[in-house]
C-alpha cells in the first residue's frame, strides 16, 4: 500500500538530469546535485550570496552555574561583516561540563526566551547535548518587509527580490555554524541542525546546503518542507504562498494550483542531504502539515541512499506509521508524536536518542 501510494505521486525523479541522462555512480550525483541545488534557488528559495562573510562575536553575558553547575551559558552578540556594513544578532549558547567535546545542537528558535516551550535545554545539556540558539525574527522579521535586519543587506544590490526570508534565516544559521568550528568545546563531527514548523523548513534548507551538519532534523515542517506538495492534504502550495509569500523567491508562485508542475518535489531537497543523516518528525493531528506526506517524502529518498550503498528510511512496509512509533534504524530516522503542531519533549528525547545510535 505505501509503495503504491508512493508511486501515485507521480514524482519527479531526481537522478534524472536536465538533459534527460540518468545518474548512474556517485560522481554523476554530485554534478547532479549542482543541477537540483539551481532548481530549487530559482523555483523555491531563492539564491545564497555566493560567500559567507567573516564574523566576530562579543560575549555579553556569562553563567558558569547554568543548570546547578552542570553547564555553562554563555549570551554572544554574533556581528557578520559584509561589504556593506555590519549586522548583527544575539545567539545563547548552553554547554554541559560532563563531556568534552560533546554533540551540539543548533536550533532555530521562534523564542528569544532561552529555554522556552519547545526548548528543554536544562534536559538537553543533562543528556550531554550542547544547545545553540537563535531567535529567527533577530535576523529578519517574518513579514513581507525586506528593509530591516539582515534581509536589508541582501536587498540592496537587487531590488527584484530573487530570496525568500527563509534562505536568509538559513544563511545566519549557516554562518553561526562558522562560529561553532572554532569551539573547542563541542565536537565537531557530531552537529544537527534542528527546526520547527517554518524553521523545520529552514533547518532542511540548512543541512542541504551546508555540508558541516551531520544530522538534519526537521519538526512538523510540512508544505514546502518535509512533505511532498503533489496531492498533499491541508496546506498546498497556494496557501503557503497567499499567506506567506516573502518565506520563498518570487517564481515559487506560479504552483500554486498547479503542483503537479513542479520540476521538482520536496524530495529534491532532502535528497541533498545525503549521505548524512536526516530526521523526520510528525504529529499524528497536525493534518495542515501532513504526517503522510512527510512519510512519504522521507521514503522517496531513499533511492540517494541506496546509490551510497546505505539504508535510508528503515520502515514495517505493511502499514503507515502508529502515534508513538519511531524508526532509527537508518540513515533517515523518523518518528509519528500523538497530537498536535507542537515541538515537544518526547521529541527531543527522540532526537538524542537516534544521534546517540548514530555517533
Amino acid at each position: 500500500m505505501i509503495k503504491e501510494d508512493l508511486e501515485n505521486r507521480n514524482l519527479p525523479n531526481f537522478f534524472k538530469f536536465n538533459n534527460n541522462e540518468l545518474v548512474k555512480n556517485e560522481k554523476d550525483w554530485e554534478n547532479r546535485k549542482s543541477e537540483i541545488k539551481q532548481i530549487l534557488c530559482n523555483e523555491e528559495y531563492g539564491y545564497f550570496p555566493e560567500n559567507h562573510v567573516p564574523i566576530t562575536t562579543k560575549l555579553l553575558n556569562e553563567d558558569i552555574h547554568y543548570c546547578g553547575g552542570n553547564a555553562t551559558l554563555k549570551k554572544l552578540l554574533l556581528t557578520m561583516h559584509l561589504k556593506q556594513g555590519t549586522f548583527s544578532f544575539p545567539i545563547n549558547i548552553a554547554i554541559p561540563k560532563n563531556i568534552v567535546p560533546c554533540p551540539a545542537f543548533l536550533y532555530i528558535s521562534f523564542y528569544r526566551e532561552f529555554p522556552n516551550k519547545y526548548l528543554p535545554v536544562e534536559e538537553i545539556c543533562d543528556k550531554n547535548f550542547a544547545v545553540i540558539s537563535f531567535c529567527y525574527e533577530d535576523v529578519s522579521s517574518d513579514n513581507d518587509d525586506f528593509s530591516n535586519g539582515l534581509s536589508y543587506f541582501f536587498n540592496i544590490d537587487n531590488n527584484n527580490r530573487n530570496f525568500g526570508k527563509i534562505l536568509i534565516w538559513s544563511w545566519a544559521a549557516m554562518h553561526i555554524m562558522d562560529y561553532i568550528q572554532t569551539l573547542p568545546e563541542v565536537n565537531k563531527d557530531n552537529i544537527a541542525i534542528v527546526g520547527h514548523s517554518r524553521l523545520g523548513k529552514t533547518a532542511l534548507l540548512t543541512g542541504a546546503f551546508d555540508t558541516r551538519f551531520k544530522f538534519t532534523i526537521s519538526n512538523d515542517s510540512g508544505q514546502s518542507g518535509a512533505s511532498i506538495s503533489r496531492d498533499k492534504i491541508g496546506e498546498r502550495v497556494k496557501d503557503i504562498c497567499d499567506r506567506f509569500p516573502f518565506w520563498f523567491c518570487n517564481n515559487y508562485s506560479k504552483y500554486s494550483n498547479n503542483e503537479t508542475s513542479l520540476p521538482f518535489d520536496q524530495h529534491y531537497l532532502l535528497s541533498l542531504i545525503a549521505p548524512r543523516y536526516l530526521y523526520i518528525s510528525s504529529a499524528s493531528d497536525d493534518s495542515w502539515a501532513d504526517w503522510k506526506s512527510e512519510f512519504l517524502c522521507g521514503l522517496a529518498t531513499n533511492p540517494i541512499y541506496d546509490l551510497y550503498n546505505k539504508k535510508g528510511l528503515i520502515y514495517n512496509k505493511n502499514s503507515y506509521p502508529n502515534p508513538q512509533e519511531k524508526f532509527h534504524n537508518g540513515y533517515i530516522g523518523y518518528h509519528l508524536r500523538h497530537g498536535w503542531h507542537y515541538l515537544s519533549r518526547y521529541d527531543w528525547n527522540l532526537f538524542i536518542e537516534y544521534i546517540n545510535s548514530k555517533m
